[in-house]
């Protein structure tokens, strides 16, 4: 099995603070975002930096690219989510119906809706093919600050700074919670829809059954004391990996537990925003002002 040991490109991305890092759904591409109002797009396995999309009007958290790769969705601190074109670079919508910083956007799999998270405590569903400036549904149960959203095909996830774990099935319309002890900084299915990864300020990572709740494994080691931290699995969903504050990335077994390897980002800051390539053992990482792209020298066993 084949994991990410090396570091192969720095980006020195000129945004100031890289807030996120983000593949698109091949994993050709990514997005960085940034403290100077700013979404990237670059192609990171060659370095290169492709287009700038400006439409923020102050620092930008988090984007996602849609499934055709068509469109940009981005939030951040100025309260607005914005669709961009990515071919033209020009913003297509802004939706400001949110009434505080915007943590997190995802799109759903058809990318006809995008999904906002907000410290306003509430994710707002947003319909692109609609000509309308309002949100076609509010999830307004969080008693804190939404910090984390992802959608499947049928299912909405959000974690909560309330430290709670929401879990919206569509098709029966309702809602499952789960309390994991401390504010939730990430969430994430796993590749087979079976379990919930996530990731707690100043705790371990949490390994949960999905339809039950039921903790699985625990994955403890990293510094994760003060900030919102990324966790992801794999693509083969054989390994657990997030950042910390030390500057490095950690790597565990998911069946094991054990920390397995470490990424060194040479540098005493904290490693924030992490996104694992869709197909192969690529990672790409955010620290301070750069973003790092780590591959495999092994050959892959399987």
């Amino acid at each position: 099995m084949s994991l990410p040991n090396q570091k192969t490109q720095t980006l020195d991305c000129k945004q100031g603070a890289v807030r996120a890092i983000r593949f698109n759904v091949d994993g050709n591409y990514c997005l960085s975002c940034g403290s100077d109002k700013t979404v990237k797009l670059w192609n990171p396995l060659r370095g290169l930096h492709l287009k700038t999309y400006t439409g923020h009007g102050y620092e930008v958290l988090d984007a996602q690219s849609s499934g055709d790769n068509s469109h940009i969705c981005s939030g951040g601190m100025d309260k607005t989510v914005v669709l961009f074109d990515v071919s033209s670079g020009q913003a297509i919508r802004k939706y400001r119906d949110h009434a505080g910083t915007i943590n997190c956007v995802c799109f759903n799999e058809e990318s006809t809706v995008i999904l906002s998270g907000s410290i306003d405590c509430t994710v707002k569903v947003w319909d692109i093919r609609s000509r309308k400036s309002q949100p076609i549904q509010e999830l307004n149960e969080a008693k804190d600050s939404v910090t984390t959203v992802q959608v499947s095909d049928h299912e909405i996830l959000t974690g909560s700074a309330d430290s709670r774990v929401r879990r919206y099935d569509l098709r029966i319309g309702r809602m499952f919670s789960d309390f994991v002890s401390k504010a939730v900084s990430c969430v994430r299915f796993t590749r087979d829809g079976q379990c919930v990864l996530v990731s707690s300020v100043g705790t371990s990572l949490k390994l949960l059954d999905k339809d039950s709740g039921e903790l699985l494994n625990e994955y403890s080691g990293h510094h994760n004391s003060n900030y919102k931290i990324d966790c992801c699995l794999n693509n083969k969903d054989t390994h657990i990996l997030s950042g910390s504050e030390d500057g490095y990335v950690y790597i565990w077994d998911l069946l094991e537990a054990k920390i397995s390897s470490k990424l060194d980002h040479k540098v005493k800051k904290t490693v924030h925003s992490m996104s694992f390539h869709p197909t192969d053992p690529v990672l790409i990482t955010a620290c301070a002002d750069k973003v790092y792209v780590w591959e495999s020298n092994q050959p892959d066993q399987t």
